[in-house]
């Protein structure tokens, strides 16, 4: 993914503005899934994105080889063809370095969230104070 200067947080605060869509977060978890498993397969990726996805929704075939496709457009991943062995040539998804660069700015950001959440969620969990029940 390009990086993009944030105009809320300058050119150096990994933001999810310039993240693109965090819609599912289906791009860190891959990001993360390929540098565990190093060299691997879509079929591989998908059957184990449903153990490390960061929401409760599904996550689609066809959203995991899109974001493939456009993390290899950006240079974040590298694709070659296997042809060797039996069956169908199979393509090999690997992380290349900038795309471990990405995967430490994704984990930044999502720590930037996962505090953020946390805040908002003990926030919204305090008991309501008498001043606040005077106020409505």
């Amino acid at each position: 993914m390009r990086k993009r200067i944030c105009a809320r947080h300058g050119k150096d605060y990994p933001c999810s503005c310039g993240m693109g869509n965090l819609y599912r977060f289906v791009e860190p978890v891959v990001l993360l899934l390929l540098k565990m498993k190093g060299k691997t397969y879509g079929y591989d990726l998908s059957a184990a994105l449903e153990g490390h996805a960061l929401t409760d929704t599904t996550i689609e075939k066809g959203v995991l080889y899109r974001t493939l496709r456009r993390l290899e457009t950006n240079g974040n991943v590298k694709s070659e063809w296997e042809t060797e062995g039996r069956g169908p040539a199979r393509r090999v998804y690997r992380l290349t370095r900038q795309g471990e660069q990405h995967l430490e700015e994704w984990a930044a950001v999502l720590e930037h969230l996962s505090k953020s959440m946390t805040r908002f969620v003990r926030d919204a969990r305090k008991p309501v104070t008498s001043k606040a029940r005077a106020d409505r």
